[in-house]
């Protein structure tokens, strides 16, 4: 009997890890693929030759890419939109969940209530550009960062997994005098640090990856991000204006199609997450299962 629970647990482990990796593959393909073309040549791409590996090894397309001087400006105001838009939504998020997840509060029901009423209604795009527009934030950074301060999601994520807390954490601490922002910042905080490392990865990547808020409220070349200037130059890539580009350098150009760019492209953006995630993905994962469950 031993013997045959042995060997179906085994065969049962099998089968769970070649569907696992068979799935990972399935995931990792596409982005392979378009790491694989954007090593291509844009003969090889059309004709559907690349599969697995690059043909025809070339970096024209990132040349093409990095040779333009406003895509590393445009880098740059992608960092600090992402650094300090985080930040300023873990703060605001951290300072409305942890009053939120205390009985004691005032009006705890109301506010609650008043929160849930914005995932579930949203005054559209039109007023919210009139608001900024008045505000006089375009071309601000702020007309970004202000609008999406907390993400209701996020917040009653966090509000969870404060309340999962042992209450007896907080009174004793009361006891030794500490008052609420001083139990938040020394005990609560350090106590958070997988739903704050998971948090503050779902936040990064939406400010990162953000576009059309972008196009909306930045007009100015020099402050555009780095998603919309990679979108402007696919989009600039047309057959007809590189076969007239003349001359040794409008021939290599020649050579290359919007696919090879937008490879490229989706190459540059992506691989500064892929590199960021291996460092929080123990937090991420932890953060995300007990911030989803009460208790």
């Amino acid at each position: 009997m031993k013997s045959r629970r042995s060997f179906s647990a085994k065969t049962y482990a099998a089968v769970n890890y070649a569907a696992l990796g068979l799935l990972s593959l399935f995931t990792l393909y596409p982005f392979w693929y378009e790491a694989a073309s954007s090593f291509s040549s844009s003969r090889a791409i059309t004709s559907g030759e690349v599969f697995l590996w690059p043909v025809e090894f070339n970096t024209d397309a990132y040349k093409r890419l990095l040779d333009d001087g406003q895509l590393l400006v445009s880098a740059k105001n992608t960092v600090l939109v992402t650094v300090v838009g985080t930040l300023l939504n873990m703060a605001m998020t951290v300072l409305a969940a942890y009053p939120l997840s205390k009985k004691r509060l005032m009006g705890r029901g109301g506010l609650l209530l008043f929160i849930t009423f914005t995932m579930l209604f949203v005054s559209g795009m039109i007023p919210n550009f009139i608001l900024i527009k008045t505000l006089g934030l375009i071309n601000s950074y702020w007309s970004l960062w202000l609008p999406a301060l907390i993400s209701t999601y996020n917040l009653f994520v966090m509000k969870s997994f404060f309340e999962g807390l042992p209450e007896e954490i907080d009174e004793s601490a009361s006891i030794d005098g500490a008052n609420d922002l001083a139990i938040l910042a020394k005990i609560i905080l350090p106590l958070s640090k997988p739903i704050l490392a998971a948090l503050s990865l779902f936040y990064a990547v939406g400010w990162w990856n953000s576009y059309f808020q972008v196009l909306l409220y930045i007009t100015r070349s020099t402050k555009q991000t780095l998603m919309v200037k990679l979108y402007q130059m696919i989009n600039q890539v047309d057959a007809s204006l590189l076969n007239s580009a003349g001359g040794s350098e409008g021939a290599s150009q020649a050579l290359l199609t919007p696919e090879a760019i937008k490879a490229a492209a989706i190459v540059l953006s992506v691989t500064p997450i892929l590199c960021v995630y291996p460092f929080l993905q123990r937090h991420f994962v932890k953060g995300v299962l007990i911030g989803s469950v009460k208790g």
